[in-house]
């Protein structure tokens, strides 16, 4: 007798649009009732709920206020006023589309992106090697030996970088 208990069905309840417009009402606020308020008059009224309430509600919160149904104002729910014109989305609204003539076929949607190559499915596959006998990146200097400094007209090796600006010797004045 207690499996029969336990696969009973639930109670039914309404849909949650239903339940939601029904807690607005009830609750009858001024500045509308916000999303736990809603949540505790349905739990109240209905004990039997499934165990995902808290999501089912806020998505069909969001869906019913993304379709007009429900106004959000700082955080609370409102139903609109009958003469309220529906608020218009963001950014400019999409062109009307010209209807489509019977039997007209449709050519694929292109993908993003740049194509990619062309293969040949006859062709044999070819591995190349992932290691090569090089290492990646700049080669390391070997040192001193490999870079020849060519000698000055004085016969000093030349410095790195540029050369000193020579100073002219300034005579002093003699005599006083």
């Amino acid at each position: 007798m207690a499996t029969q208990e336990l696969a009973a069905p639930p109670l039914s309840l309404p849909q949650y649009p239903e339940l939601i417009v029904a807690a607005i009402e009830v609750i009858d606020k001024k500045n509308g009732a916000n999303k736990s308020a809603i949540s505790k008059h349905i739990e109240a009224t209905y004990g039997n709920l499934p165990a995902a309430h808290s999501t089912l509600l806020t998505h069909h919160l969001h869906k019913m206020e993304a379709a007009g149904q429900l106004i959000m104002v700082k955080n609370n729910y409102i139903k609109p006023e009958a003469d309220a014109s529906l608020r218009r989305g963001r950014g400019r609204p999409p062109k009307a589309k010209e209807p489509l003539q019977p039997g007209t076929v449709l050519s694929p949607v292109k993908p993003r992106g740049r194509p990619p190559k062309p293969r040949d499915p006859l062709a044999p596959m070819t591995v190349t090697p992932s290691v090569s006998g090089r290492k990646r990146g700049r080669p390391p200097k070997l040192g001193s030996s490999t870079v020849k400094a060519t000698p000055s007209a004085s016969g000093q090796r030349a410095g790195r970088g540029r050369p000193p600006k020579v100073k002219a010797l300034v005579a002093a004045p003699v005599g006083a």
